[in-house]
């Protein structure tokens, strides 16, 4: 499992971006505050820089998964872990 530590930056644009490995292949995470939803938004963007799936970030208390991009990936799971402030990649 690979921990990704959630540390937006308000000043930067995006707040927070990180290189994402997904089923092999390497994709950028951003994240961006929505105002009308009052919520973090993750977009993965592959290597060309093309939406390969957008959603609301939805975090997931300890002892329960709630995945992001569900039936996306083959073999790679992605979430984000509310309790402890760190996006969950397997493998």
């Amino acid at each position: 499992m690979t921990l990704i530590p959630f540390t937006p930056n308000n000043l930067s644009s995006p707040p927070f971006s990180t290189q994402l490995t997904l089923d092999g292949g390497s994709f950028v995470g951003n994240v961006t505050w929505n105002i009308a939803g009052q919520r973090w938004y993750l977009s993965i963007l592959d290597s060309s820089g093309t939406m390969f799936w957008s959603g609301a970030m939805v975090g997931s208390p300890l002892g329960f998964d709630i995945f992001l991009a569900p039936g996306v990936f083959s073999s790679s799971t992605i979430l984000f872990r509310a309790d402890t402030g760190n996006f969950e990649i397997v493998p």
